[in-house]
């Protein structure tokens, strides 16, 4: 698969945010407040009112990569990674801001209906985060990385509904009263980074 810069792929939003600026590599967004994306777990709510702007791929093996800079500063204002299928089956990574000490990294896997939530605390200090988002069938891979050349991995997951076409790209919410700036930057679509063993 040749490299391909995500926005020259026609993306289409899901809940258009109503201020938004996109260009041929820049995509910002100012978030609503009160937007969010959870399904019943643990809290027993639904939240399925964030905006996402994705692309649909049949495509069984790439990797999406992107950079995020944020200004967030109320709690769980978020902004990152999405493959959001439909309001039952869908994932997100992103970092969650907390207080001003600490913000969680880490992500949202939902099967059938259901949220989990797997997070590990950060620096509140730190306002970039680069995702390398990868699928091989319909297992999934999800990285970060500070400086976008050495990333880590968050989390291997699997998706149900998610053997066949599927939907990705990148969104950004404030589940709580926040409203602030989300950048994007550095959208490609590569070749598959996520190697198996058999590789």
């Amino acid at each position: 698969m040749k490299e391909t810069n995500f926005i020259s792929m026609n993306p289409e939003w899901i809940r258009k945010p109503q201020n938004v600026t996109v260009t041929d590599d820049t995509i910002e967004v100012i978030t609503e407040s009160g937007t969010d994306l959870w399904q019943r777990t643990y809290y027993g709510f639904t939240n399925d009112n964030a905006p996402v702007y994705q692309i649909k791929t049949d495509e069984k093996f790439f990797s999406f990569i992107v950079k995020t800079q944020f200004e967030s500063s109320q709690r769980f204002d978020q902004c990152g990674v999405a493959m959001y299928l439909d309001s039952d089956n869908w994932f997100k990574a992103s970092i969650e801001y907390e207080n001003e000490k600490i913000q969680r990294l880490g992500s949202v896997v939902t099967n059938n209906g259901y949220s989990d939530w797997a997070t590990t605390d950060i620096s509140s200090e730190i306002k970039s985060m680069w995702y390398r988002f990868s699928r091989r069938n319909s297992d999934y891979c999800i990285e970060c990385s500070e400086d976008g050349k050495n990333f880590r991995q968050m989390r291997i997951f699997h998706m149900f509904n998610g053997a066949d076409a599927i939907t990705f790209g990148i969104y950004a919410c404030s589940p709580t009263t926040g409203s602030y700036k989300a950048t994007f930057t550095d959208m490609v679509v590569t070749e598959c980074q996520w190697q198996s063993d058999a590789d």
